[in-house]
């Protein structure tokens, strides 16, 4: 061979060496985040670039099992021109978890185009961005740092279970991609993996998703109860458009309320499938999954929620729902620990004697979700005092419990009492407790430390509960000069207060034994839903 050709060889060969070098980091420089910090409060701040400017850049953050949890806009900040990338700057609530997993950003251009590229990052609580070295990984929505497949379900509901296994050994999410209503789910194919928090399904169709962490799933009592071993059981899971009888009921409850629908009214369930087609309700104790639900239109936060239609009574009620847009679709995250018929509605509602009251956003806004009622239909009587069964009825609402199967132990709560299923419900989820004499005292006035006692159990049940240890404790509540009243609350206390729930009366005083007000119930309800990550604002 000629030397001029050895030479020009070489040359190629060095220029595709190159490129091989540089073609992986191409492919990933051109979104990313910097500057992470996830703080003790749960509040993550952070930026993310993108080399496209982006008119309305959005993150989004997603709890360890891979549920949404928040969603932020992301301001623009300025233009690097080293990295010819923009930059913009964000804060997300991350909740009480160690790590959360970011995505981002979304957004649109100035010319109308969708941004593609999101990249994902996790974030670890008072460590920055992992300390193992990046975790982010390029493709919109697809991949990342949890991996993924998608496998397209017949129309019969049918799974391949060695398919499915297999795909979950080499990713942490799978896709289920229906061409139906149904999938079938092996049970054999998941129960490997049920203490794996990592592990995600997530079933989609045009009618909404639904985001299953295996972790959450008791297969062994599933199939017990469908006298079934697991090899033989199999997950139904359902996302249809409810018939047109309850689209008309859903709709004729919205305008009752003064509302109006703003999706289709869809039935996410998932039971145990056994021999003969038995059917057993899956039992999810108090894991909220989460089904996406698309809208029909955009929707203001502050005014829309997601709600749970009940067939039986023609009522709705509330569903913790957050909001979104994304690639110009809007869309619900509801967030339940069970299955029903659920759909979107907007209100509107407010009330003739909260204005200028300090708490009036807080009680217009849980008016809108269904959480509070007014004393009439035209006012709220904001610092009437609450009894201990009318605020344990705002907690059971506002987790959105089940309170058709409930009965109460307590000997002064009559099966024929407005409030005996809500307190049954309650104790069940271990919001309340009751008196040495097996009394609950329903109508007793309740004062600040049992309220927040309440809204601090409500939040263990949501999973959202700050860890406050002693020495924490006694720092939180030394600023109190009345924290010596505290009867029996002292760590309840001390974690609302961690997790901002309660404020004090004054700058040093708690008066944990005051009577609460309707106001301050409101007051500590919203900041719970918001701590939870239960609505957007």
């Amino acid at each position: 061979m000629k030397p001029a050709v050895l030479k020009k060889t070489a040359q190629v060969t060095v220029l595709m060496l190159i490129i091989s070098v540089l073609v992986p980091v191409l492919a990933f420089a051109a979104s990313g985040f910097k500057n992470l910090n996830f703080d003790s409060n749960g509040t993550v701040t952070g930026t993310v670039y993108s080399d496209v400017y982006s008119v309305n850049a959005t993150v989004y953050a997603f709890d360890p099992s891979g549920n949404r949890i928040a969603v932020s806009d992301a301001t623009y900040v300025d233009y690097d021109v080293t990295s010819n990338v923009y930059n913009y700057k964000f804060t997300v609530t991350g909740g009480t978890y160690n790590y959360v997993r970011l995505q981002g950003p979304f957004g649109t251009s100035v010319d109308g185009k969708t941004i593609t590229g999101a990249v994902y990052e996790s974030v670890y609580r008072n460590n920055g961005s992992n300390p193992g070295g990046s975790t982010c990984c390029s493709g919109g929505g697809g991949g990342g740092i949890w991996g993924s497949e998608t496998i397209n379900v017949n129309s019969d509901g049918s799974i391949d279970a060695d398919q499915l296994k297999n795909s979950l050994k080499n990713y942490d999410k799978v896709t289920l991609k229906l061409n139906g209503d149904i999938a079938l789910i092996p049970a054999k194919a998941l129960v490997d993996y049920v203490t794996d928090s990592k592990k995600v399904l997530v079933i989609v169709n045009d009618k909404g998703s639904y985001i299953i962490p295996l972790n959450a799933l008791k297969l062994k009592d599933l199939a017990s109860k469908l006298s079934v071993t697991t090899d033989e059981l199999k997950l139904k899971v359902t996302i249809a458009k409810a018939s047109d009888t309850t689209k008309d009921g859903v709709d004729k409850a919205a305008k009752a309320l003064g509302g109006t629908v703003a999706s289709n009214a869809v039935d996410f369930d998932i039971v145990g499938l056994g021999k003969d087609q038995q059917t057993a309700a899956l039992d999810l104790g108090n894991n909220y999954i989460s089904r996406i639900l698309p809208l029909s239109k955009a929707v203001d936060s502050s005014k829309a929620t997601g709600v749970l239609y009940n067939p039986t009574t023609g009522k709705l009620s509330f569903v913790p729902a957050v909001f979104a847009s994304t690639d110009g679709k809007n869309e619900a995250t509801l967030k339940r620990n069970g299955s029903s018929i659920y759909a979107v509605i907007e209100l509107n509602k407010t009330f003739s004697d909260i204005s200028g009251h300090w708490a009036e956003s807080y009680i217009k806004l849980l008016a809108n979700k269904l959480v509070v009622d007014g004393v009439t239909d035209t006012t709220f009587q904001p610092e009437r005092n609450i009894t201990r069964a009318e605020f344990a009825a705002l907690v059971v609402r506002a987790l959105g419990l089940d309170t058709n199967n409930s009965s109460s132990t307590f000997k002064d709560v009559a099966a024929s009492d407005w409030y005996a299923s809500v307190v049954a419900a309650a104790a069940n989820a271990k919001l309340v407790d009751g008196y040495e004499d097996g009394t609950f005292r329903p109508n007793a006035t309740i004062n600040r430390e049992e309220l927040a006692a309440m809204v601090v159990r409500a939040l263990n049940y949501a999973g959202a509960k700050p860890d406050v240890s002693a020495d924490k404790q006694t720092q939180l509540l030394a600023k109190f000069k009345d924290a010596s009243k505290i009867v029996w609350a002292k760590n309840e206390i001390a974690a609302a207060i961690d997790a901002g729930i309660i404020d004090g009366m004054t700058d040093d005083t708690l008066g944990a034994r005051d009577t609460a007000t309707r106001a301050q119930s409101a007051t500590m309800l919203k900041r719970l839903l918001s701590k939870a990550s239960f609505i957007n604002n």
